[in-house]
Protein backbone atom coordinates (compact mmCIF):
# COMPACT_ATOMS: atom_id res chain seq x y z
CA UNK A 1 0.00 0.00 0.00
CA UNK A 2 1.49 3.30 -0.72
CA UNK A 3 2.09 5.85 2.48
CA UNK A 4 0.01 8.05 3.35
CA UNK A 5 1.36 12.03 4.03
CA UNK A 6 0.11 13.18 7.33
CA UNK A 7 -0.59 16.80 6.21
CA UNK A 8 -1.48 16.11 2.77
CA UNK A 9 -1.44 18.76 0.01
CA UNK A 10 -4.01 21.45 1.08
CA UNK A 11 -3.49 24.89 0.58
CA UNK A 12 -2.89 26.14 4.22
CA UNK A 13 0.09 22.72 4.38
CA UNK A 14 1.86 24.13 0.90
CA UNK A 15 1.40 27.69 2.32
CA UNK A 16 4.25 26.69 5.12
CA UNK A 17 6.16 24.60 2.78
CA UNK A 18 6.21 27.54 -0.13
CA UNK A 19 8.34 29.73 2.55
CA UNK A 20 11.35 27.11 2.74
CA UNK A 21 14.60 28.14 1.34
CA UNK A 22 17.97 26.89 1.90
CA UNK A 23 19.15 29.61 3.76
CA UNK A 24 16.23 28.50 6.09
CA UNK A 25 15.62 25.30 6.15
CA UNK A 26 19.21 23.37 4.90
CA UNK A 27 21.68 25.98 6.08
CA UNK A 28 23.94 23.03 7.72
CA UNK A 29 24.55 22.12 3.71
CA UNK A 30 25.62 24.98 2.56
CA UNK A 31 28.85 23.95 3.39
CA UNK A 32 29.04 21.19 1.16
CA UNK A 33 28.24 22.78 -1.90
CA UNK A 34 30.03 22.98 -5.10
CA UNK A 35 29.44 24.67 -8.47
CA UNK A 36 28.75 21.09 -11.08
CA UNK A 37 26.96 19.06 -8.81
CA UNK A 38 24.83 16.26 -9.39
CA UNK A 39 22.03 16.94 -6.62
CA UNK A 40 18.55 14.80 -6.03
CA UNK A 41 16.22 16.56 -3.43
CA UNK A 42 13.67 14.15 -2.19
CA UNK A 43 10.25 14.90 -1.24
CA UNK A 44 10.48 18.05 -3.14
CA UNK A 45 7.72 19.79 -2.91
CA UNK A 46 6.67 22.79 -4.41
CA UNK A 47 10.46 22.87 -4.91
CA UNK A 48 11.43 25.96 -3.17
CA UNK A 49 14.20 24.61 -1.79
CA UNK A 50 15.30 22.70 -4.90
CA UNK A 51 15.46 25.72 -7.21
CA UNK A 52 17.60 27.12 -4.57
CA UNK A 53 19.91 24.52 -4.19
CA UNK A 54 20.27 24.78 -8.72
CA UNK A 55 21.06 28.53 -8.30
CA UNK A 56 23.83 27.45 -6.17
CA UNK A 57 25.47 24.61 -7.84
CA UNK A 58 25.31 25.58 -11.51
CA UNK A 59 25.94 24.51 -13.72
CA UNK A 60 25.23 21.25 -12.01
CA UNK A 61 21.46 19.62 -12.03
CA UNK A 62 19.68 19.05 -9.67
CA UNK A 63 16.31 16.62 -9.64
CA UNK A 64 13.22 17.09 -7.64
CA UNK A 65 11.19 14.13 -6.73
CA UNK A 66 8.28 13.79 -5.19
CA UNK A 67 5.50 11.12 -4.75
CA UNK A 68 2.90 13.68 -5.36
CA UNK A 69 2.12 14.59 -9.29
CA UNK A 70 0.17 17.70 -9.17
CA UNK A 71 2.59 18.87 -6.36
CA UNK A 72 5.49 18.41 -9.14
CA UNK A 73 3.49 19.95 -12.10
CA UNK A 74 3.43 22.95 -9.61
CA UNK A 75 7.39 23.01 -8.91
CA UNK A 76 7.80 22.63 -12.56
CA UNK A 77 6.09 25.68 -13.27
CA UNK A 78 7.54 28.08 -10.52
CA UNK A 79 11.12 26.57 -12.07
CA UNK A 80 10.01 28.05 -15.45
CA UNK A 81 8.67 30.90 -13.40
CA UNK A 82 12.28 32.07 -12.08
CA UNK A 83 14.12 30.25 -15.36
CA UNK A 84 15.94 27.93 -13.90
CA UNK A 85 17.30 25.65 -16.31
CA UNK A 86 19.43 23.62 -14.51
CA UNK A 87 16.36 21.67 -12.24
CA UNK A 88 13.60 19.10 -13.30
CA UNK A 89 10.99 17.84 -11.50
CA UNK A 90 9.74 14.40 -11.42
CA UNK A 91 7.01 12.01 -9.65
CA UNK A 92 8.81 8.93 -7.82
CA UNK A 93 8.77 6.40 -4.84
CA UNK A 94 12.32 7.22 -2.38
CA UNK A 95 12.57 3.32 -1.60
CA UNK A 96 12.86 3.04 -5.36
CA UNK A 97 14.59 5.89 -7.15
CA UNK A 98 15.03 5.38 -10.75
CA UNK A 99 18.46 6.39 -11.32
CA UNK A 100 21.84 4.22 -11.50
CA UNK A 101 24.15 3.44 -8.51
CA UNK A 102 26.50 6.98 -8.23
CA UNK A 103 24.29 8.99 -10.10
CA UNK A 104 24.67 11.88 -7.40
CA UNK A 105 27.03 13.88 -5.35
CA UNK A 106 24.28 14.76 -3.03
CA UNK A 107 21.04 13.55 -1.59
CA UNK A 108 18.95 15.87 -0.02
CA UNK A 109 15.77 15.42 2.18
CA UNK A 110 14.01 18.02 3.66
CA UNK A 111 11.27 16.80 6.02
CA UNK A 112 10.96 13.27 4.41
CA UNK A 113 11.62 10.62 6.63
CA UNK A 114 9.64 11.46 9.58
CA UNK A 115 6.52 10.67 7.41
CA UNK A 116 8.00 7.05 6.30
CA UNK A 117 7.20 4.05 7.65
CA UNK A 118 10.56 2.58 7.10
CA UNK A 119 13.15 5.35 7.08
CA UNK A 120 16.56 3.36 7.69
CA UNK A 121 15.17 1.39 3.89
CA UNK A 122 14.78 4.65 2.61
CA UNK A 123 18.55 5.80 3.50
CA UNK A 124 19.53 2.47 2.15
CA UNK A 125 18.30 3.61 -1.03
CA UNK A 126 19.66 7.37 -1.08
CA UNK A 127 23.36 5.44 -0.10
CA UNK A 128 22.66 3.11 -3.23
CA UNK A 129 22.57 6.23 -5.74
CA UNK A 130 25.06 8.56 -4.03
CA UNK A 131 28.67 8.69 -5.54
CA UNK A 132 31.86 7.26 -3.78
CA UNK A 133 32.29 10.79 -2.20
CA UNK A 134 29.03 11.91 -1.95
CA UNK A 135 26.71 12.64 0.40
CA UNK A 136 23.61 12.00 1.82
CA UNK A 137 21.82 15.08 3.82
CA UNK A 138 18.74 15.00 5.60
CA UNK A 139 16.92 17.35 8.17
CA UNK A 140 13.49 16.13 10.59
CA UNK A 141 11.92 18.24 12.68
CA UNK A 142 11.56 16.61 16.35
CA UNK A 143 7.58 17.10 17.12
CA UNK A 144 8.31 15.63 20.75
CA UNK A 145 10.19 18.55 21.45
CA UNK A 146 8.12 21.71 20.42
CA UNK A 147 8.33 24.52 22.80
CA UNK A 148 5.66 27.10 23.20
CA UNK A 149 4.06 29.60 24.88
CA UNK A 150 1.69 30.86 26.45
CA UNK A 151 0.71 27.47 27.61
CA UNK A 152 -2.58 27.51 25.87
CA UNK A 153 -5.21 24.22 26.38
CA UNK A 154 -5.79 24.03 22.27
CA UNK A 155 -2.21 23.68 21.87
CA UNK A 156 -1.61 21.00 24.60
CA UNK A 157 -4.99 19.52 22.83
CA UNK A 158 -3.31 20.05 19.16
CA UNK A 159 0.12 18.39 20.48
CA UNK A 160 -1.32 15.06 21.69
CA UNK A 161 -3.58 14.40 18.87
CA UNK A 162 -0.82 15.57 16.05
CA UNK A 163 1.43 13.16 17.78
CA UNK A 164 -0.75 10.46 17.37
CA UNK A 165 -2.12 11.16 14.39
CA UNK A 166 1.23 11.09 12.67
CA UNK A 167 2.27 7.60 14.12
CA UNK A 168 -1.01 5.96 13.28
CA UNK A 169 -0.90 7.00 9.34
CA UNK A 170 2.69 6.91 8.98
CA UNK A 171 5.95 7.44 10.41
CA UNK A 172 7.43 9.06 13.50
CA UNK A 173 6.81 12.63 14.25
CA UNK A 174 10.28 12.74 16.41
CA UNK A 175 12.33 12.02 13.94
CA UNK A 176 14.70 14.20 14.36
CA UNK A 177 16.66 12.90 17.77
CA UNK A 178 16.74 9.69 14.99
CA UNK A 179 18.85 10.60 12.21
CA UNK A 180 22.09 9.50 13.47
CA UNK A 181 20.79 6.30 14.56
CA UNK A 182 18.72 5.38 11.28
CA UNK A 183 21.46 6.59 9.42
CA UNK A 184 23.98 4.08 11.07
CA UNK A 185 21.73 1.30 10.65
CA UNK A 186 21.66 2.27 6.70
CA UNK A 187 25.27 1.54 6.97
CA UNK A 188 26.68 4.96 6.99
CA UNK A 189 30.16 4.61 8.04
CA UNK A 190 30.45 8.54 8.85
CA UNK A 191 27.49 10.23 10.27
CA UNK A 192 28.08 14.22 11.51
CA UNK A 193 24.88 15.12 13.36
CA UNK A 194 23.88 18.72 13.73
CA UNK A 195 21.02 20.90 15.16
CA UNK A 196 18.85 24.02 14.40
CA UNK A 197 15.65 25.87 15.12
CA UNK A 198 12.95 27.45 13.94
CA UNK A 199 11.71 29.68 15.82
CA UNK A 200 8.03 31.57 15.42
CA UNK A 201 7.72 34.87 17.21
CA UNK A 202 7.39 38.02 15.43
CA UNK A 203 3.60 39.01 14.74
CA UNK A 204 4.34 38.32 10.98
CA UNK A 205 5.81 34.87 11.84
CA UNK A 206 2.43 34.07 14.04
CA UNK A 207 0.10 35.25 11.78
CA UNK A 208 1.60 32.82 8.91
CA UNK A 209 2.77 29.71 11.49
CA UNK A 210 -0.71 29.81 13.42
CA UNK A 211 -3.08 30.85 10.86
CA UNK A 212 -1.63 27.73 8.71
CA UNK A 213 -2.15 25.66 11.49
CA UNK A 214 -5.80 26.89 12.57
CA UNK A 215 -6.47 26.02 8.88
CA UNK A 216 -4.96 22.44 9.13
CA UNK A 217 -6.89 21.77 11.87
CA UNK A 218 -10.06 21.74 10.10
CA UNK A 219 -9.35 21.05 6.20
CA UNK A 220 -6.11 19.23 5.73
CA UNK A 221 -5.56 15.60 5.53
CA UNK A 222 -4.69 15.96 9.18
CA UNK A 223 -8.03 16.93 10.50
CA UNK A 224 -9.86 13.92 8.01
CA UNK A 225 -6.91 11.51 9.58
CA UNK A 226 -8.07 12.52 12.88
CA UNK A 227 -11.52 12.23 12.70
CA UNK A 228 -11.29 8.70 11.05
CA UNK A 229 -9.56 7.49 13.84
CA UNK A 230 -11.23 8.45 16.48
CA UNK A 231 -8.47 10.89 17.84
CA UNK A 232 -10.77 13.87 17.40
CA UNK A 233 -13.50 14.91 16.68
CA UNK A 234 -14.64 17.92 14.95
CA UNK A 235 -15.59 19.62 18.11
CA UNK A 236 -12.06 19.47 19.42
CA UNK A 237 -10.47 20.43 16.22
CA UNK A 238 -12.19 23.55 16.40
CA UNK A 239 -10.77 23.88 19.88
CA UNK A 240 -7.31 23.51 18.46
CA UNK A 241 -7.79 25.80 15.88
CA UNK A 242 -8.93 28.23 18.43
CA UNK A 243 -5.80 27.85 20.10
CA UNK A 244 -3.94 28.24 16.88
CA UNK A 245 -5.58 31.38 16.58
CA UNK A 246 -5.14 32.86 20.27
CA UNK A 247 -1.66 32.09 19.87
CA UNK A 248 -1.23 34.00 16.90
CA UNK A 249 -3.15 37.37 18.17
CA UNK A 250 -1.09 36.86 21.59
CA UNK A 251 1.88 39.23 21.41
CA UNK A 252 3.62 36.94 24.02
CA UNK A 253 3.46 34.19 21.61
CA UNK A 254 6.43 31.88 20.87
CA UNK A 255 6.85 28.68 19.21
CA UNK A 256 10.10 26.70 18.77
CA UNK A 257 10.71 23.58 16.60
CA UNK A 258 14.11 22.01 17.10
CA UNK A 259 15.40 20.25 14.25
CA UNK A 260 18.04 17.18 13.64
CA UNK A 261 20.45 17.47 10.60
CA UNK A 262 22.95 15.01 9.40
CA UNK A 263 25.55 14.89 6.75
CA UNK A 264 26.09 10.90 6.12
CA UNK A 265 29.05 9.28 4.13
CA UNK A 266 30.59 6.11 2.96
Amino acid sequence: MPEQYTHGHHESVLRSHDKRTVENSAAYLVPSLRPGQRILDVGSGPGTITIDLAERVAPGHVTGLDAAADVVEKATALAAQRGARNVSFEVGDAYALDAAAGAFDVVHAHQVLQHLSRPVDALREFRRVLAPDGIVAVRDVDYAGVIWYPLLPGLAEWHEVYLRVHREVAGEPAAGRRLKAWAREAGFADVVSSASLWLFETPEARRWWGGSWADRALHSSFAQHAVERGIADRAGLERIAEGWRTWAASDDGWFLMPHGEIIARG
